[in-house]
């Protein structure tokens, strides 16, 4: 793991994608193995700017990273890309085909892309994003894009893992009362209305309008920033240059308030209690007790004859003994 990890801060293209195979993995033996890289790669994190873009299916997200992640190597930064697609809930699979929609920027020296499966993780992140992302930095990426599956109001997760969370809308993509909904609008830093070109730029511009007039009636989510509301196109890149210039200015005025700082420190927190969760799971679910109560329990929740909550509480009482 030392000269995995030594191979990754060099910034080796191969040992990268190595190593985010590695911490993916489900293997209890790759975990213990992918726990002391994360480990050795540490202390060269924290030097990217992670930036989180999510939006419903279709609306254009890695048609807009695409022009984002060319526009950000032409001036000489390292993008990573952490593509997350979804997996099936039938049989686990998932498509990774989202380099074939950044085919210029698939090939750029400066650029890496990774795509990842769900997994069936919740909120729209795979479920080693958070480590993946720190091998990226490690690696020496200036900017970190991660891009979700197509989510919906509550797919929040994102917005918990990186610095900025960039909300793609599309052109009629809802009213102002839509826009006030509380969840994944109220989380968003900056808000983009893709599609704003050709036939769709009037539609557009009158979302833009709806959705700015909203934004103006939510609390911000942090004191240090209002968040701000533009119109791109992704097709043309009209607006993607201001979209990186307002992530720009966010970035230095977090930094200046101390609020920087504190986002770093939440994410940590909030790691630190999705690790806690999955490990006392896994507990639960491999305790010899629990696994013997559980077949039988589940026969009779599922026949009916017993109240779910109520052989919850029994089997929780077993395993806490």
């Amino acid at each position: 793991m030392e000269s995995l990890a030594e191979a990754v801060k060099s910034g080796e293209r191969r040992p990268l994608a190595k190593a985010i195979t590695l911490v993916e993995s489900t293997r209890p033996d790759d975990r213990a193995q992918a726990l002391l890289l994360v480990d050795s790669v540490i202390d060269a994190t924290g030097g990217s700017i992670r930036v989180g873009i999510s939006g419903t299916p279709g609306v254009g997200k890695s048609t807009f990273i695409e022009a984002l992640g060319l526009m950000l190597v032409e001036r000489g930064l390292k993008v990573a890309v952490l593509a997350v697609d979804p997996s099936s809930s039938r049989h686990g699979g998932s498509i990774l085909g989202d380099k074939t929609r950044m085919p210029g920027l698939a090939v750029h020296p400066l650029a890496f892309i990774r795509p990842s499966p769900s997994g069936g993780t919740l909120g729209g992140v795979a479920r080693r994003t958070r480590e993946a992302m720190l091998l990226c930095e490690a690696a020496g990426f200036d900017v970190v894009l991660v891009e979700t599956v197509g989510v919906g109001q509550s797919e929040i997760a994102v917005a918990n893992l990186t610095d900025c969370f960039v909300l793609l809308m599309a052109p009629a993509g809802g009213d102002e009362l839509q826009g006030v909904k509380r969840g994944i609008m109220e989380l968003a830093d900056v808000l983009a209305v893709n599609k704003s070109d050709g036939v769709l730029l009037p539609i557009a511009t009158a979302t833009l309008s709806d959705y700015s007039s909203a934004l103006k009636l939510l609390r911000p989510r942090t004191p240090f920033w209002v968040p701000q509301a533009l119109a791109i196109s992704a097709i043309t890149g009209a607006g993607i240059e201001d979209l990186w210039n307002t992530v720009e200015h966010y970035r230095l005025a977090m930094v200046a308030t101390g609020g920087w700082a504190a986002r770093r420190a939440d994410q940590n927190s909030t790691w630190l209690w999705d690790e806690l969760h999955e490990r006392v799971i896994a507990a639960f679910r491999s305790d010899p007790r629990v696994a013997a109560a559980l077949a039988e329990a589940e026969r009779e929740v599922r026949s009916g004859r017993r109240n779910p909550g109520t052989t919850a509480s029994d089997i929780m009482a077993q395993f806490a003994k």
